[in-house]
């Protein structure tokens, strides 16, 4: 049984080591396949394997890999941190293939291999259901399987995708995620089917990394001018490793010119601010200010809201500020909000009693 008034970390990355973990939980023909075609890894260059930002040298085991079993992760994040639930988001990049049949497989088996390696290992352990949104119908379906088991307390996509995710085609993922209780977490990185900046490809990874704040910002505006959230109301959206400094100054310039071009959304009845701060909630980590508490108080003031920011470690990856759970400069009085009362009230499947009993 889990300790709910321990933090909930909502960010934390499972490693996967090559496509042959995977291989027992594919199917014949698509074990075969891979075995055939050569298909060894699906690593992404969101994160390279040995670049200082992937892990802190500390957490890399023999193979130089971080985060490679449930019993590390369990020691690092809710033993040393003392987190009582830490939620699996794993970059494992099945959703890459362009075959439509490819990528519904290979987030099956990834959903299935973090549910038996993981989540039965360490009942802390909560899961990320991972979908490909290149075939709607197949990534509601492998939401409704998966959502069978309370453990799985969130969908999982990218933010880089083939096309802005508040279009129309998508919205049955939307009616799962609402009815199943699930938010949608949107984590940094690409598809690549695209440029990962809007003036073309870069030359070099910071350029990319660095980039990654504009597609949050294109999926915020999307799925508030679209109107995901007049059709699916219930939907929460989560926005893990986005950075929290761009949004107060971004959704300004939204409200601004919203108001000059209403007229066209007439289903966003309200300021795009307002749907942001009840909708929206962002994971601490990155967190892009500095240590100045005077800095950081006026920048969580500019939210609006005390309500948007959640507790992530972001384990392995560099960017967690050592053993201080919450950075530099964050106000006292929010500690509890941010670490637990947050989370479990975007996290609804925590609560549930199959997701404390399962493991």
């Amino acid at each position: 049984m889990t300790n709910l008034d321990q933090a909930i970390d909502c960010d934390v990355h499972p490693t996967v080591a090559g496509m042959q973990a995977l291989l027992p939980y594919l199917d014949d023909f698509w074990r075969e396949a891979v075995e055939e075609r050569g298909i060894n890894s699906l690593e992404t260059v969101s994160y390279p394997p040995n670049a200082p930002l992937t892990s802190r040298p500390q957490w890399r085991g023999s193979s130089g890999r971080a985060a490679t079993s449930a019993s590390d992760l369990a020691a690092q994040v809710c033993d040393r941190w003392h987190a009582g639930i830490a939620i699996c988001n794993c970059l494992y990049g099945v959703s890459l293939p362009f075959s439509e049949d490819m990528a519904a497989a290979f987030t099956r088996a990834l959903n299935d291999w973090l549910a038996k390696e993981w989540l039965d290992r360490d009942p802390r352990l909560r899961g990320s259901i991972v979908v490909s949104l290149q075939n709607t119908e197949y990534a509601v379906d492998e939401i409704e399987r998966c959502a069978k088991d309370a453990r799985f307390v969130q969908i999982l996509v990218l933010a880089m995708q083939e096309t802005p995710l508040g279009r129309r085609a998508l919205w049955p993922v939307y009616a799962a995620a609402e009815r199943n209780r699930l938010p949608l977490g949107i984590h940094a990185g690409s598809t690549f089917r695209h440029s990962t900046t809007s003036l073309g490809w870069p030359s070099y990874y910071i350029e990319d990394y660095a980039s990654h704040t504009q597609a949050f910002q294109s999926q915020v505006a999307s799925l508030v001018c679209e109107g995901v959230f007049a059709k699916h109301p219930g939907l929460k959206v989560v926005l893990l490793e986005s950075g929290v400094t761009w949004l107060p100054a971004f959704l300004w310039r939204f409200a601004k010119f919203w108001r000059g071009v209403r007229s066209e959304v007439p289903w966003v009845d309200r300021s795009p601010a307002e749907i942001v701060r009840d909708h929206f909630r962002l994971t601490l980590q990155p967190f892009d200010a500095p240590a100045d508490s005077d800095i950081v108080e006026r920048t969580i003031d500019h939210l609006r809201s005390d309500d948007m920011l959640l507790y992530a470690s972001d384990y392995p990856h560099w960017q967690f500020d050592a053993d201080e759970v919450i950075p530099a400069g964050m106000p006292l009085s929010l500690r509890r909000k941010i670490l637990v009362e947050n989370p479990l009230a975007t996290y609804d499947r925590i609560k549930l009693p199959g997701a404390q009993n399962k493991a």
